[in-house]
């Protein structure tokens, strides 16, 4: 079965296109990357697919059901982690992972479980607003896997993290089907299935990653 399709996806903000007529089509348990330049489309792209913005053109279909029209089926399989870690700043990591488990009908015994697997246990009680960056992105990861979602969207996971972090983060991002967007070549054509490279709003690959090189990549960037 077909965990996304898109099929001539569009989307502007105003007069700027930010994507234009991307299709793919991607198997579930499979990852696709996204790869382009800053401003190439690749957030735009994971919102949409996260039902946080709305679709211009095309068709996109999530999980079996049609965006926009059932984004409310949607919104409970999906684990999003982008730039903004989408937690409550004066509310500490406890709270914000119980309340996020209470919406999507998670188990609550996940959240110190969790806390305790990406070592913030010891701060869960702490208000957001006081913690480093890289221990908001752990809470964050927590958030976006508390319901161990059907298919996770990933813009560059690993941001604010050093290696010890990255490190301790990655058996909870390597699950099952993934949106991933990246920067990195070498890693990211190592755990795609799909490869989606981004310029300007459109796709200039489209392809299985053996029929991509990291010379095709970094063409992207050129």
């Amino acid at each position: 079965m077909s965990a996304l399709e898109l099929r001539g996806l569009g989307r502007a903000y105003g007069e700027r296109v930010a994507l234009r007529e991307v299709s793919l089509t991607l198997e579930e348990g499979r990852t696709l990357v996204v790869f382009g330049p800053n401003g190439a489309g690749k957030s735009t792209l994971l919102r949409i697919l996260g039902t946080l913005l709305r679709p211009h053109a095309g068709e996109v279909r999530v999980l079996g059901d049609e965006l926009p029209g059932d984004a409310w089926r949607v919104r409970g399989r999906v684990g999003f982690l982008g730039h903004d870690p989408l937690l409550y700043r004066d509310l500490s990591a406890r709270e914000n992972l119980r309340y996020f488990a209470r919406l999507y009908g998670a188990r609550e015994t996940r959240v110190d479980a969790l806390l305790g697997e990406l070592d913030v246990l010891g701060r869960a009680d702490e208000p957001l607003r006081t913690l480093s960056r890289g221990t908001v992105q752990r809470i964050a990861v927590c958030r976006a896997v508390l319901h161990e979602p059907d298919l996770l969207l990933l813009d560059e996971p690993t941001a604010n993290l050093d290696p010890a972090a990255a490190e301790l983060v990655a058996p909870l991002l390597a699950r099952g089907t993934r949106v991933v967007a990246s920067h990195d070549p070498e890693r990211g054509l190592h755990d795609a299935d799909v490869v989606l490279g981004l310029r300007g709003g459109r796709a200039e690959i489209a392809a299985p990653a053996a029929q991509v090189d990291v010379a095709d990549v970094r063409r992207l960037y050129g």
